[in-house]
C-alpha cells in the first residue's frame, strides 16, 4: 500500500482530472459491489458527471492530490442531487472514492472534512449516503462524521451473480430555512 503523502491538497475537481477520476471509479465498477454500475466508463462518458459538480453550490466534487510537480489524484468526494424532484433540493447524496492503494490511510476522512466544510454555507439540510453491504470501513467513516443508520434496502442490487443490500445513512447539515 502507498502511504498517504504528508502534503495532500484538496480542491475542486477540473476537467483535467477526468482520466484519473475515471480510473479510480472504474476500479470499483470492475472489482467491487460498492457501486452498482457494472460497465466501466470512458473519460468522455464521465465528463457530464464532472461538469455537474461546479466549484460552488451544493453539488461539489473535491479532489485530493499529492503536492509536487506531478501531483497524482488520490481520491475524491462528491455531494450530488439526492433525487431529481424539486422538493429534494435541500438534500444531497455524498460519496467518497479513494485510489485502491490509498484506502485505510485517512484520505476519506480528509476528503469528507473538506466536503462538509465546503457545504457549511450552502442551503443543504440533509446529507445521505448509501453503502452497499458489507462495508465496515465506510460505515465507520460515516459514523465518525455524525451520520446515523436509518434503514437498509435488502437485496436491492444485483452484481457479480448475487444480490446486495444497501444501508442508508443520514446526517443533518443544519440549514433550516
Amino acid at each position: 500500500m502507498v502511504q498517504i503523502p504528508t502534503e495532500v491538497q484538496v480542491s475542486a475537481g477540473s476537467e483535467g482530472d477526468v482520466v484519473a477520476l475515471t480510473d479510480i471509479y472504474n476500479h470499483y465498477v470492475r472489482e467491487t459491489a460498492l457501486t452498482f454500475d457494472t460497465v466501466p466508463f470512458t473519460p468522455e462518458q464521465r465528463l457530464p458527471w464532472l461538469r455537474s459538480h461546479p466549484e460552488d453550490g451544493p453539488h461539489r466534487l473535491l479532489v485530493a492530490r499529492e503536492s509536487g510537480n506531478m501531483p497524482r489524484v488520490l481520491g475524491y468526494a462528491t455531494s450530488s442531487p439526492f433525487r431529481p424532484k424539486a422538493a429534494y433540493g435541500t438534500s444531497v447524496e455524498v460519496s467518497v472514492y479513494c485510489a485502491p492503494d490509498t484506502r485505510g490511510r485517512g484520505l476519506g476522512t480528509l476528503l469528507y472534512k473538506a466536503l462538509f466544510e465546503a457545504l457549511t454555507d450552502e442551503h443543504v439540510h440533509r446529507a445521505y449516503a448509501g453503502i452497499a453491504q458489507p462495508n465496515e470501513p465506510s460505515a465507520r467513516l460515516h459514523d465518525a462524521f455524525g451520520f446515523r443508520h436509518i434503514g437498509t434496502y435488502s437485496e436491492v442490487g444485483r452484481k457479480f451473480g448475487r444480490y446486495w443490500d444497501v444501508a442508508w445513512y443520514e446526517k443533518s447539515l443544519g440549514w433550516e430555512s
